[in-house]
C-alpha cells in the first residue's frame, strides 16, 4: 500500500491535464479568430491590422504565466491573500470613480487608466467574491442566516459598485455567483429563496426604471422594430450567424467583421465564430468551452476539504455561467449586454484573470486524491488500475 500526503503531489491528474491542454488549445483558437475578426477595424483605426492580436498575445503570455505558477500554489497562500485580495478589488472599483483615472467608454467607467494600459476591476470582483465565499464558508454552518449574512453584505455591496459604472452584466453575473456559492456552500431551501425572490425583483425594478435598459429590453424582444438604434447589434449578430450555415463561409472570410457589427473583436466574436467556420465549428467552440466547466466541476468532487471543493466549483461556475450568457445574448437568447467571452474576446483583465482563476483550479487538482502518476505507481505495485490512495 502507498501512503502519501496531499500536500506532496506535484503532478496533475488526467482531469488537470486535459484542462490545461483544453486551455492552451482554446488560446490559439481564440487567437486565429481575433486576428480575423478585428483585422479591418484595426487597420482602419490604426494602420496595423494586427493591433488588436499583438496586445491579446502579451497579454495571453501574462496570462499563461501566472496560470502556471498559480498551479502550484497552495491553499494555505490562497487562504491568506484573501481579505487582502478583496480589499483591493473593492478600492479598485472605487478609484473608478476618481476623475482623471476611471475611463468612460460609450457612458460607462468601467476602466482605470495605468498610463500604459487600462484594467477593468470588474473582472478581478468576481473572483475575488469567489474566494472570499470559499474562505468564509470553510468552517461555517451555512443553515444559519447569520452566517450567510457577510456574503450577502459583501456580494451585495460589490454589486452596487457594479451598478454605479453601470456594469448591468458583472452585476447580474456577480449576483448569481453569490446566490450559487451560499447554496453549495449549505444554506438551506427556505433561506435560499427568501434571498433569490428579492434579488430577482429588484434587478426587474433596475431594468424597467432605467430607460436605456428598457429600450435594450425592447429590442431584444423586437429588434426590427428600431433597426439602425437598438435593435442594430443584434440583428447584425443574426446576420453573423445565420450566413455561416452549417459549415461557415472560410476562416478570415468574414463579411460583418468590416464594421457591420459593432465590438466583433470583443463581446461579439462569437458571431464571428458562427459566420466562418458555421454552426458546426460553433458547436465545436461550444463544446470545449463546456468540458473545461465540466473537467473543473469533477475536480471540485475529488477535493479533500470543503475549502478547495467551493473554490474549484466557484471557479468552474463562474467560467461556465460567463460563455453561456455571451452566447446567449449573441443568438438573442437573452437581451443585449456587454460582457465578454472567456479567454476568446478581446481584453486584457478578462484574459489574464480567467486564465489565473484556472491556474488556481490546477492547484486544487493537484491537491486531489489521484493524480495521474501514482495511478500509475499503484498500476506498478499490482493495483487496480484506476484504484485510489489511501491516506494516513
Amino acid at each position: 500500500m502507498i501512503s502519501l500526503k496531499a500536500s506532496n503531489y506535484k503532478f496533475l491528474s488526467k482531469r488537470g491535464v486535459a484542462l490545461f491542454c483544453l486551455t492552451v488549445f482554446l488560446c490559439i483558437i481564440a487567437i486565429l479568430m481575433l486576428s480575423s475578426a478585428s483585422s479591418y477595424s484595426a487597420e482602419k483605426n490604426f494602420n496595423d491590422s494586427l493591433y488588436f492580436v499583438k496586445k491579446q498575445l502579451i497579454a495571453m503570455g501574462l496570462g499563461l504565466i501566472c496560470m502556471i505558477v498559480l498551479s502550484y500554489t497552495n491553499s494555505k497562500l490562497v487562504k491568506k491573500v484573501t481579505i487582502p485580495f478583496l480589499i483591493l478589488s473593492f478600492i479598485l472599483l472605487v478609484i473608478i470613480f476618481i476623475p482623471g483615472v476611471g475611463v468612460e467608454s460609450f457612458g460607462a467607467k468601467r476602466w482605470i487608466n495605468l498610463g500604459f494600459t487600462t484594467i477593468q476591476p470588474s473582472e478581478l470582483s468576481k473572483f475575488a467574491l469567489i474566494i472570499f465565499s470559499a474562505k468564509f464558508m470553510e468552517n461555517r454552518d451555512m443553515n444559519k442566516i447569520r452566517n450567510c449574512i457577510p456574503i450577502l453584505m459583501v456580494g451585495g455591496l460589490m454589486c452596487v459598485l457594479l451598478l454605479l459604472e453601470p456594469n448591468m452584466s458583472v452585476t447580474i453575473l456577480s449576483a448569481a455567483l453569490m446566490i450559487i456559492m451560499l447554496y453549495i456552500g449549505g444554506a438551506n431551501s427556505k433561506l435560499f429563496i427568501a434571498m433569490v425572490i428579492p434579488i430577482v425583483i429588484a434587478f426587474i425594478l433596475l431594468i424597467v426604471t432605467e430607460p436605456y435598459r428598457l429600450q435594450r429590453l425592447m429590442a431584444f424582444i423586437n429588434p426590427w422594430a428600431n433597426p439602425r438604434g437598438e435593435g442594430y447589434q443584434l440583428i447584425q449578430s443574426y446576420y453573423a450567424l445565420g450566413s455561416g450555415g452549417w459549415f461557415g463561409v472560410g476562416l478570415f472570410n468574414s463579411r460583418q467583421k468590416f464594421l457591420f457589427l459593432p465590438f466583433a473583436e470583443s463581446d461579439f466574436i462569437f458571431s464571428i465564430v458562427g459566420e466562418e467556420l458555421g454552426f458546426i465549428g460553433a458547436l465545436f467552440i461550444i463544446s470545449i468551452y463546456a468540458s473545461i466547466t465540466v473537467l473543473g466541476i469533477s475536480i471540485s468532487k475529488r477535493c479533500e476539504n470543503r475549502f478547495d471543493a467551493t473554490l474549484a466549483f466557484g471557479i468552474s461556475n463562474v467560467f461556465g455561467l460567463q460563455t453561456l450568457l455571451n452566447i446567449a445574448v449573441v443568438s438573442g437568447a437573452i437581451p443585449p449586454t456587454g460582457i465578454p467571452l472567456p479567454l476568446m474576446s478581446y481584453g486584457g483583465s478578462s484574459l489574464v484573470c480567467f486564465l489565473s482563476s484556472l491556474g488556481i483550479l490546477l492547484s486544487v487538482d493537484r491537491r486531489s486524491k489521484v493524480n495521474i502518476f501514482s495511478v500509475i505507481e499503484e498500476k506498478r505495485e499490482g493495483k487496480k488500475k484506476y484504484g485510489r490512495l489511501r491516506f494516513n
